[in-house]
Order: C-alpha cells, then structure tokens, then sequence
C-alpha cells in the first residue's frame, strides 16, 4: 500500500519499505514511521549564541540534538556526515523524549535546540520532546531550513519558543540547484514563524560565487525587512569548502563585512557575522543611539548592559527574550 507523506512540499510517495528524500521516513506495513524516533546521533551542551540565537537567554546553556537525515540536499552543506547519511551508517544513541528531559535537567539547560541537521526531518521526536519539555518549564528553540507544510508547522510553533531560519538564498534557482528545494515555502514558514510569535532570527550563509552577489544580498535583505521587520536579528555565516564543493574558497572577511554593511544600509538594526572572528560583527549596538549594548567574543558575551531587555542610555526597547 503506498503512503504520501504530508511533511514537507516534497510529497514523497512511498511504497512498502521505500524511505522519503529525508532518508528517515519509512512506510512500513501501509504507515509512514520515523526510524529516528528517540535515537539522536548527536547530543550537545552549547552556549545559545552558537545556534545562533544573540536575542535569546544570552549566556545560557541548550541541550542540543539532531538524528541523521534532512529533507534538503544543500551541496554545501557543513554537517553533511550525518544530514545526508541513513539511520545504518551512524551510531545513535537511545534517548526517548523523557531521557532527553532528564539531561537537560542535569546539564542545567533552560532550554532544549533542534539543531545540527533539521528538526523538520525528525519532526515527531521533535514535537513529542517540544511538548514535553513545555510541561517541564523548558524552552524549544528549532534550528532548521523550514522547508515544512502549513499544517505539521502550526502544530510545532504552538510549542516552540526561539528560532534560527536558514534563508539560505533569495531565488527559486538557487534553492532549485543547490538545494533540491524551493524557495516560497520557506518564505512562507518565516512569515508564520514570526505571525506566531515565536522568537525569530535568520541565517544566511554566504557562499562565493553563488549567493553573495551584494544585489542578491540587498533583495534578501529587502525581502526580510519588508516581510518581517527591520528588528529581526540577521547573522551572515561565514561558508567553508565542505561536501560538493570543496573547490571554493571560504568566504572572505571583506564579502561578510560587506554583506553587513548593506543589511544596516537597508535599515536592518541588528546585524550580525559568524563563523569568524570581527571587530564589531558580533556586538549589539543600540539602533537608535549608537551605544554598545552587548559585547561579544565568538559565542561568549564579555558584557552585557542592557537593563529589562532595553537600552540603558535611550531606553529603546531592543527586540529578545532577554531573561
């Protein structure tokens, strides 16, 4: 008996024993079931700056996890060994929702990261632990592309507290070719995501050659400013040769910094730049005054100044969850 899978606008169709695009869906006996349910590959205590959340309980621990598999094939992608492999080719452990409750309790962990590769793929084990861990007074933060339908996604921000979106380009193209997606549903996941209430910053990874022409850089800042508002904290990552295309170089300081330079000219209050080291890409600078507000290093806060999550000098309301 076939089964189509109503997860993501891929709509896989099954037959018996045949896995979806997401490696991790199986139909077995006439029923869609997910093999990683329980079983991460992954399990981490990180600062939640490295999610990157830099608006979100700064300075705060996330127990974090991913299970092997991603309903998205990105050739550049930097956790390829276990988003693109299948449940066979890499150790797992057995941590069912209520296990990973308890760590997070032992770790000391406010709050619990879908992350690594994408929640969207391990949506049930996501889900099940989100609510749980609501009951238990903890906080869910996704880490994902957001390549999901309306419905599934609904059902998971009612229980979802921060997140980071990967806008990994803004045209179909790009998401087409490099991918294996397609740009509006992911567009339309951000939009719900902030209509939801839900804490929300976006990633874009800078790649030569491919997505860092500055015109596309301000037509993706546009669309964020004008779709989401100019508060929205963006963070340009840098990209390193990794998968399928380790023929390209790193993206240079110059290009991120430049990439910065027009989201604030754009009108953008909170721009930020990862996965290098930067003079000022990684504080907080208070949009109206111009005063520092949160100083980083990396993924460490060296200070933070705010006071009742504004502006000690001007008093402007600076967008987070701050405490």
């Amino acid at each position: 008996m076939k089964v189509q899978c109503q997860l993501c606008p891929k709509a896989c169709v099954l037959e018996q024993g045949q896995s979806g695009n997401c490696r991790i869906r199986i139909n077995i006996d006439g029923a869609l079931r997910s093999v990683v349910y329980g079983y991460p590959c992954s399990i981490n205590v990180d600062p939640v700056e490295k999610k990157p959340l830099f608006h979100y309980l700064p300075s705060s621990a996330a127990l974090s996890l991913a299970t092997v598999g991603c309903n998205l094939h990105c050739i550049f992608c930097q956790n390829w060994e276990i988003s693109q492999a299948s449940p066979a080719e890499v150790p797992a452990y057995d941590c069912p929702p209520e296990k990973i409750i308890e760590l997070a309790g032992q770790h000391k962990c406010p709050s619990i990261a879908y992350t690594y590769t994408d929640p969207v793929a391990y949506y049930e084990y996501t889900l099940d632990t989100s609510k749980l861990a609501k009951s238990h007074n903890l906080k869910n933060i996704l880490v994902t592309a957001a390549y999901i339908n309306e419905e599934p996604l609904k059902q998971l921000l009612e229980y979802t507290d921060a997140a980071n979106i990967d806008l990994k380009g803004i045209t179909d193209d790009f998401y087409r070719k490099i991918c294996s997606a397609t740009l509006k549903p992911v567009q339309d996941a951000l939009i719900a995501t902030k209509a939801a209430g839900v804490h929300l910053e976006i990633t874009n990874l800078v790649i030569p050659t491919l997505n860092d022409n500055p015109d596309q850089i301000r037509q993706l800042v546009r669309w964020i400013r004008d779709n989401l508002g100019s508060d929205i904290p963006l963070h340009f990552s840098r990209f390193f040769p990794l998968y399928k295309l380790t023929h390209l170089p790193p993206t240079s300081p110059e290009t991120l910094e430049q990439a910065r330079q027009i989201a604030m000219e754009e009108g953008m209050d909170f721009v930020y730049i990862g996965n290098i080291a930067s003079k000022d890409g990684q504080n907080t600078i208070c949009p109206k005054c111009k005063k520092l507000l949160i100083e980083r290093s990396g993924y460490t806060v060296l200070q933070n100044r705010l006071k009742d999550g504004c502006c000690p000098n001007c008093n402007r309301k600076i967008y987070g969850v701050w405490k």
